[in-house]
This record gives structure tokens, sequence and C-alpha cells, in this order.
């Protein structure tokens, strides 16, 4: 397919005027409309939207590709935009965005976008094609720039012959979470390095079509070494005892001449594979910690635990809120409470089961889940799920090392039989012996956190409040938050989620206010960006803090956690209590003890935080002469 095909010039800006996001995308959305592409802008947009929520398209390197497959196109079509200044479209590299790709796909257009995607991605990845494109005045200039490119294939021959005995040969794999932009821009990267430096290679590309290029046997027999360039799980059972290079799909772009050299010259482990396909955890020469392993195991658990803790908790708060207008034993308010509790009997179950299957892969599911779920029938509760989940996952390994020796014969029996039974046996036998020990934990901490005085009860507030706010979403944050979700789902009390809550709720909503207050320490683009994190503080999302934090790390966040911690203690202080993990004003509002206070609390801390920063903070003209200074020097 030639991008041309569907690179309109009546439909590109090559003179974008917006610099926000979402007025950037407002402004393509009118010219598609404009050209009758599509029919129904609200339609449109909201499909837009809806992808941009998951993860932006904002690609780095200065491009973007905002897609939707949607009922309101009425012809597939690509627009191209360029902004000379650059827009703040929340890159994953933070970078302004200055060339943009709106594709519309017909909703029944048979994955168009993907295949676009696809090609866009592979010709972007050029530095070149964005030089030309950068000095393109005219839409036919525009054209050109990918009629030149469509000429040019950097595509390696799987055959036989391209590989003699002498030259190096190596195979890749990339593959990105969506599955679509990086997949394809990290497979180009490689080709194109490959060729550079003489180096035979063949990429498979795990994208969200499926796999292509799908390496053979006898290339991965014949590989001098593997690279697995991929930020997703990917198939490593056909690459037993190669030399394979595991990195994030950002380094295949970034770093494929490094990625190439040290896969060539079999500078990586050997993988060592098992006939299920689970390998042995290792760490290559720049290989994380260990505290780097456990707290990915760990985020594994509890990322697949939340979903049951929103659906659940939110569902539950309602049926509470709800209780006080029907009579007792009313069939509405009983459902609701019945949906949501169910949904929390299975919280800790699933954190123990998905810590240890990322621990020990598919075989570590069913002992780590057994192991939560014995924790939560033996009051062991949250701490004794948390520990259920990775000795299983490391007993688990131990009984996969153990069974190494089984004759080939039999080894169909290991998966169906051997590791199911054995790996259950184990961890059950191992909790039932450590049970009694995480209960009497478990009722010792309850107890304590009951009979907490007041300064104490505060302490602990002001902790877990400033903990949000130190990375805000990072290790610290979920730490905190996991904690208070342990403590709710052991005995109810929301009074620790109102502290995190408030934590979480401040940093956004400091930024926010100080941007309008103390206007001139903060840029224009700042200013704007800054009225978004108003919305996103009151949803109890922290993360909106993230770009101002990024940009200034000692202000910003030295700030926000004076703030937090102020606001987490004084609703312990002040008796507030949230009975549910997310939702933030409307759900305190609606359904929190004492929410007033609670309001209070959190007006305070954010008070605090944004005196703090806008004292603390530069102007924008003294800023930029220190920039100035620097640069003379």
């Amino acid at each position: 397919m030639q991008i041309n095909d569907l690179l309109r010039k009546d439909l590109m800006i090559l003179d974008l005027q917006a610099t926000e996001k979402e007025a950037v995308i407002d402004e393509m959305i009118a010219r598609l409309a404009e050209k009758d592409v599509i029919s129904d802008v609200a339609t449109y947009k909201e499909g837009i939207m809806k992808r941009e929520a998951q993860t932006s398209t904002g690609l780095g390197d200065g491009i973007a590709m905002p897609h939707s497959k949607n009922p309101a196109v009425k012809n597939p079509a690509v627009l191209f935009a360029k902004s000379t200044n650059g827009v703040d479209y929340e890159s994953l590299d933070g970078q302004p965005t200055h060339f943009l790709f709106m594709i519309a796909a017909p909703e029944g257009g048979n994955d168009l976008h993907l295949q676009v995607l696809a090609s866009l991605s592979r010709k972007l990845v050029n530095p070149e094609v964005l030089e030309h494109l950068r000095q393109a005045e005219t839409p036919e200039d525009v054209q050109a720039v990918f009629a030149d490119s469509e000429q040019e294939t950097n595509e390696v021959k799987p055959d036989t012959e391209n590989v003699s005995g002498k030259e190096k040969f190596v195979v890749a794999v990339t593959a990105c979470p969506t599955g679509i932009a990086h997949t394809y821009m990290a497979e180009d990267a490689l080709k194109r390095k490959a060729n550079e430096m003489g180096v035979t290679i063949r990429v498979e590309t795990n994208g969200s079509d499926g796999a292509k290029n799908v390496l053979t046997e006898d290339e991965i027999r014949r590989a001098d070494g593997v690279i697995i360039a991929a930020s997703k799980k990917v198939e490593l059972a056909r690459f037993n005892g190669k030399h394979v290079l595991q990195r994030p799909v950002a380094e295949g772009i970034n770093k494929s001449e490094e990625l190439i050299t040290k896969a060539m010259n079999q500078q990586a482990p050997i993988l060592n594979v098992d006939s299920e396909g689970s390998s042995e955890k290792y760490e290559d020469e720049e290989g994380g910690s260990v505290w780097n392993t456990l707290y990915k195991d760990l985020m594994n658990g509890i990322s697949h635990m939340l979903p049951f803790v929103v659906g659940g908790g939110i569902i539950l708060a309602l049926s509470f809120a709800l209780e006080p207008f029907f009579d007792e034993g009313n069939i509405v308010v009983t459902s609701l409470n019945t949906i949501g509790s169910s949904a929390f009997q299975f919280l800790i179950p699933i954190l123990a089961g998905y810590i240890a299957y990322s621990i020990a892969d598919r075989p570590g599911l069913l002992p780590g889940m057994a192991a939560g779920y014995m924790a939560v029938q033996g009051e062991a509760g949250f701490l004794g799920g948390l520990i259920g989940g990775f000795l299983a996952g490391y007993l688990m390994n131990l009984v996969k090392k153990m069974l190494r020796g089984v004759p080939q014969a039999f080894a169909g029996l290991k998966t169906i039989l051997l590791y199911p039974v054995l790996g259950l046996l184990v961890a059950g036998i191992v909790m039932v012996l450590i049970i009694p020990i995480f209960t009497t934990i478990n009722t010792t901490m309850i107890s304590f956190l009951n009979n907490l005085g007041t300064g104490n009860a505060v302490l602990l507030g002001a902790v877990l409040g400033g903990m949000m706010a130190i990375d805000m979403g990072g290790p610290f944050n979920k730490a905190a938050y996991a904690f208070s979700i342990g403590i709710f789902t052991d005995t109810g009390d929301g009074s620790l989620m109102a502290a995190v809550m408030i934590g979480g709720m401040i940093p956004p909503l400091a930024i926010g206010l100080a941007t309008i207050i103390f206007s001139n320490k903060f840029t224009e683009l700042e200013r704007s960006s800054g009225l978004s994190n108003f919305v996103l503080g009151l949803s109890f999302i922290t993360e909106g803090a993230i770009p101002f934090a990024a940009s200034d790390p000692l202000r910003v966040i030295g700030s926000s956690v004076v703030g937090a911690a102020i606001g987490g203690g004084l609703s312990q202080l002040w008796n507030t209590a949230v009975p549910a993990p997310h939702g933030g004003a409307v759900v305190a509002l609606v359904l929190g003890d004492n929410p007033f206070m609670f309001f209070i609390a959190l007006l305070i801390g954010t008070v605090v935080s944004t005196v703090i920063l806008g004292l603390w903070k530069p102007r924008v003209e003294d800023t930029n002469k220190e920039i100035s200074a620097k640069e003379l020097a």
C-alpha cells in the first residue's frame, strides 16, 4: 500500500495554529469534517480521545499519529499537519511534537489504520525523511517525500543464500504494548543499522495484527545472536540455547547499533528455557537489581488486582450510599453489595497469583492463587497473600528445576499433571506452616491500628500522604496505595484510604492553582496545561503533575510532598474516611465519613503546596536569563 494513496493534499495543514494537544486534535478534525472525510465530529473525536486515553500516540522524536477506526469515517484518509514551534502533545519522550498524522479509517476498514500506522512508522524512523518533511513547504513537497521513500527498500531477504558461513547473521523480534508504531519503528531501525554495518538481519514483528515475518527454525539455528526488543511478553522457547539480548522496544529504535554489535559478538547470556517455554530469570550485563526484579513482580500482581479493587470498591461503596434510602434487605442494595463484595473476594488471590506468574510464568499461577486464597481463609490478610505469592513463584521455579531430569517421553505430563499437583502441594504445605505467623502479624497490626492514639494516627496519615506525592505513580506511591488497600480489605476501615486519596490529589491541584496565582512563574504552555490538573486532581489522578515534576523536580516534588503530608495527617486528625479505593472528590463527597473535614484537609494541603511552589519557583524571565547565561558561558 502506498502512503500517498491516502495522504491527501487538500487535507494537509502546514501551519498548525494550535499549541495544546486537544486543540490540535480539534483543528485536524475540523479539516476532516470540512473536506467531508467524516460525517460526525463528536463521534470521531470520541474515538480519537478514547485511543489517546490508553496511551499517548505522541511517539517521540517529534512525531504523533492519532488514529481511529470509526463509524463516522466516510472515506479513509491520512491528514498531515506540521507545527513549526512544536506542540505539547504529551509525547512519550516529553519533547514537542512537530509532525502529526491523523489516520481516519472506516469501521469496516479491515484494519486499514494498522497497515497505515505500520507503513508510516517504518518510514518516519529514517532521519532523512523527517528532515525532508521539515523543509517541505507545499503539499506537493510532502507527497514527494513519501514518493521517494517508497522507492527505498531495506528488506533483507530471508533466503539461505543471504548468509554465507563467514557473514554475521542476527535475528530479532520487536514488540510494544500496543503492537503498533514502536514495533515497526524498531524493526526498521534495526534493519537500517544492520545494512550500514554490513550485518545480515531478519526481524520478526509481534504487532497488534499478529506476528509477521516469523523466524524459521533454520534462521534461529544459524543466527550468531538474538535481539528481543520488546516491551511485552514474547515467545522465548524457540531461542533456547542461543545468546539472547533482551531490551525494551525503545532501545531497538534508539540503540540499534549497540544491540546489533552485542548480538553478533554473542555478548549476551545463553537463554535456558524448559520444554514448556518458561525461562529462568537472569540479568545481563546491564540488568536491573534484585529490587527491580521484586518490584516488577509486585507490580504485575498489583496491576492485575486493581480492576477488582476499583470496580468492586466503587460498587460496594455505592451500596452503602443507597442503603439509607431503602428498606432493610432491599434487593437493589443487597445485590450491589453482593456484586462489590464478590470482586473483593478475589483481591488477594489475584495479587498472589500474578506475582507468582511473573516469577514462574504460567505454572506459577495456580499455586500463587491458591496461596492467596489460603491467606484469606486463614486470616493472614493482605500481607500473608503478598508473601504467599512470592513464595509460590519461587517454589514453583524450584519444582521446575527438580523435574528437569524427567525423560522426554514423559515431558508432556509435566504441564498437565506434575506442575499443577506438585506446585500446589509444595506451596500449600508451606502456606499451612506460615499462615499462623502472618495471622498473628495481621491481627497485631490491626489491633495496633485500631488502638492508635491521635498523634500516631496523624503521623501515619502524614507519611502515607507524603509517599503518594514523592514519585506520583511510582514505587513509593504504589506502596502507600497498596498498604491502604490492604488495611481496607482486612478491616473495612477507609480512614487510611482518605489519607492516601488526599495525598494523591494535592500535587495536580496545587500545580493547577499555582499556574493561576503565580502565573508569572510558568510559561504560557504550562499555564494552559495547568488548568487540566484541576480535573485530574479532583479525580484522584496524581500523574497529571508528572510533566511539571519532570521539568522542575526539586521544587514541584518538594512542595507537593509537604502539602500532601499535611493533608494526609489532617485527614486522620479529623477522623475522615473514604470507603472506596478510587473516585476522588465525588466518592469522598457522596460516600465519605466526615466529608466536610476531608475537603478542608485537602484544601489546606493544596494551599500549602501552592504557596511553597509559588514562592520557591523563579519567574519565567529569570529562568530564561539563567539559561542564556549558561549558554554564553
